[in-house]
Order: C-alpha cells, then structure tokens, then sequence
C-alpha cells in the first residue's frame, strides 16, 4: 500500500513539476465527503444496525455459557465424574462457538462496510471526475497527498454538495445544474 501511495505522490510530484501557467489543480477530502454524505450517514447507519444485531447474538451466547458455568459451580459436588466432564465439554463447544460467532461477526461486519463504503467511494470519484472534466482541471488529487495547499483548491464542499445532490438527498436536479454554474472556482495555478 505504501508503494502504491508514494509511486502516485511521485507520479502526481513530477506532473505539477511540470505543469504550465495554464494547468488547474484542486484537491478532494474523499473521507470527509464519505462521512458527511446522506449516503455515508445511512452506511454507517446500517452497520451499527448489525454489529448490534451481531453484539446480541454474542451476548446470548455469553449468557448461557455463564449460566452453565454458574451451574457447573452449585453442582460440582453433587455431580459424578462423568456428568462433570459433560459438562465441561459442553463448557467448551460454547466456548469455541463464541470465538467462532465473533470472528463470523468481524468478517461480515468488514465485507459488509467494503461493499458499502466501495460503493459509494465510486460514487464520489466518478463526481470527482465529472467536475474536472467539466471545469477543465489537469490533477484532481486526494487530500491524503497534500502536505499544504490553499483552501482555495479544496472542491470538498462542491463534491459534497454535488454528491447529495446526485442521490436525490439534497435538492432537485434543476437546482444542481443551476448551482454548478455560480461556484466558486479554484484558482489556476501560476
């Protein structure tokens, strides 16, 4: 991961090195637009809905693993070799079945936040590249690259904007064509 980041920081280095009077360049938080979108707020909804609905799975789990346990204990004196071993095991399956349902647990838990935060990561950045097509930008970059920058460059607000707009959250359709026209637009840089 981190050969890939420093091959496109040197990538996107050697391209501003390069670049003329005439270039345009802007940057994106992509994280803050995922995380302040409708669609983000609902994504992160939803998985706190499972891990809870997974948490009380665990939780009965739990309960009955002490239950057994607190019966173990009344009973020890009382039981036989063998009744107290049964028990014992069956201590352990429980045991290993909430080991097993956590792990089940994280595993659907990261699939399922892949899948939603993927999605809409795609929606953002098909965003990201409509405005620069359609602003003239040479380099949209992730915010994650830039060390230092005018806020000036910063589009977050717009992709945002745009973005909420595009799921239908934020306004009709007609309004986003019309608020596209009157933003602000970064400064080229010289």
């Amino acid at each position: 991961m981190k050969k890939i980041f420093l091959a496109v920081l040197v990538t996107a280095l050697m391209t501003a090195a390069t670049a003329t009077a005439a270039d345009k360049f802007a940057f994106v938080d992509l994280q803050r637009v995922l995380v302040q979108s409708d669609a983000g707020k609902k994504a992160k909804a939803d998985l706190e809905a499972l891990e809870k609905s997974k948490k009380a799975v665990i939780d009965e789990k739990i309960k009955a693993i002490t239950a057994l346990e607190d019966e173990l204990n009344k009973q020890a004196s009382v039981l036989s070799a063998d009744a107290k071993k049964a028990k014992e095991e069956e201590l352990d399956k429980l045991g290993r079945d909430i080991k097993t349902a956590v792990t089940e647990a994280r595993a659907e838990m990261q699939k399922k936040e892949n899948e939603l935060t993927g999605a809409i990561l795609n929606d953002i950045i098909a965003i990201v590249d409509a405005m620069g097509a359609e602003e003239g930008y040479s380099i949209i970059f992730r915010s994650e690259v830039i060390i230092s920058a005018k806020k000036e460059f910063e589009l977050t607000d717009l992709v945002l904007k745009r973005f909420n707009e595009s799921k239908g959250k934020s306004g009709s359709k007609g309004k986003s064509k019309q608020t596209s026209k009157e933003k602000p637009k970064p400064k080229v840089k010289k």
